[in-house]
């Protein structure tokens, strides 16, 4: 069950990716057509780096689901299968403590339950926290950034599913324990 979720999770970020990538390449020739016609968008540029960076976080996020994130093999490689295993399931428990840690950052980042407390009042909010990540507005598009952060829960939810699916799944097998 749970590998078929983290399966299901990894499709979709991988589509997600894509169609931001596509995305991305779009928003390029846009720029280089309007730059060249004398009229540049001064928006095109952040919208193209904020999208390039939703589909590395999510093609991140996909690639531990696929074990596809680069790695150094060389001692993995002259160990007997049995120690390859163990260090497999070790990089498996440093990857999880690392998804555990960046849902925990996300979590003091954002503070839900104090916004909400406020009544979603961003004013209010940062009064209470001094955190003021719900009134910073992007340079150009005039967005609030949070809304292109955002994209770290999302890692940090993906990358923790992947994980304890892995940490589940026996070494040798495709599905959990």
């Amino acid at each position: 069950m749970l590998y078929r979720l983290s399966a299901a999770w990894a499709w979709v970020e991988l589509w997600c990716a894509a169609a931001l990538a596509v995305c991305v390449t779009l928003l390029i020739l846009l720029n280089a057509v309007t730059r060249t016609a004398g009229n540049a968008l001064f928006w095109v540029d952040e919208l193209a780096i904020y999208a390039m960076v939703w589909m590395t976080f999510l093609g991140a996020s996909a690639a531990l689901h696929h074990r596809n994130s680069v790695s150094i093999t060389i001692l993995a490689d002259l160990v007997p299968p049995h120690v390859r295993a163990i260090i497999r399931k070790a990089v498996d428990i440093v990857v999880f403590a690392f998804a555990i840690a960046i849902l925990w950052f996300c979590w003091r980042w954002f503070l839900p339950l104090d916004i909400a407390r406020t009544g979603f009042d961003a004013t209010a909010f940062q009064g209470n926290t001094f955190n003021f990540i719900y009134a910073e507005p992007t340079s150009t598009l005039g967005l609030p950034k949070f809304l292109f952060w955002l994209v770290m829960w999302l890692f940090a939810l993906g990358a923790t599913l992947h994980s304890t699916m892995h940490l589940l799944t026996r070494p040798g097998q495709g599905s959990p324990v």
